[in-house]
């Protein structure tokens, strides 16, 4: 992978990663077992050549004894009190319950040890994917930017097409019913009532 391949966010992630790990002297093998991935999947994390899921992450960090936001506590530290994700370069999530063609892009990182809020750029490929509900603490706000999207909120099916909005309380279950026009793409911008609200999706 050339340096112009490696983004940003994976960059300073493998360099975090790979200086608290020398830091405490710890080797690839040992943190890989505590972490209960491969040792060749904790080489690629440090040497930024692949994207990774927030549970991995989450599993490294506690085999090197700090939180997960403890190595995001630097990652595009605001100059002046704001925090730019160029397009491309939001970190790609892997969450319980997505498939094959239904991509997460977090795009801000809560460099705190709580956060207040979440931002998804959502990408839905496949229209004849089945989706589980999901519920999770705090309000979501939903805004479509591409194709039509038929959004399932307790018993209520919603129809929305580019521009229309969406705002539903989070622990009623919801999910994508019906994709008309594949892809999808959407934002989910999941806001937290009270800093220790933790996404439980």
């Amino acid at each position: 992978m050339s340096d112009k391949d490696i983004k940003p966010l994976e960059h300073y992630l493998g360099n975090a990663i790979r200086d608290l790990r020398t830091e405490h002297g710890l080797t690839i093998a040992e943190v890989s077992l505590r972490a209960g991935i491969s040792r060749g999947m904790l080489s690629k994390i440090e040497n930024a050549q692949t994207a990774t899921s927030l549970d991995t992450l989450e599993q490294v960090a506690n085999a090197l004894g700090v939180t997960l936001s403890h190595l995001f506590r630097n990652y595009g530290q605001p100059r002046d009190g704001a925090q730019l994700v160029k397009k491309g370069e939001g970190m790609e999530v892997v969450r319980r319950g997505t498939k094959r063609g239904h991509t997460y892009h977090l795009l801000a990182y809560d460099q705190g040890p709580r956060k207040h809020f979440e931002p998804f750029l959502i990408t839905l490929q496949d229209a004849g994917e089945e989706f589980g509900a999901f519920e999770h603490p705090g309000t979501e706000f939903l805004y479509m930017l591409t194709g039509v999207l038929e959004y399932r909120v307790g018993n209520e099916i919603y129809v929305l097409e580019p521009g229309d909005s969406l705002t539903f309380r989070g622990e009623i279950p919801h999910r994508p019913d019906k994709l008309h026009g594949a892809p999808i793409r959407f934002l989910s911008i999941i806001h937290y009532d009270s800093p220790e609200e933790m996404l439980g999706e």
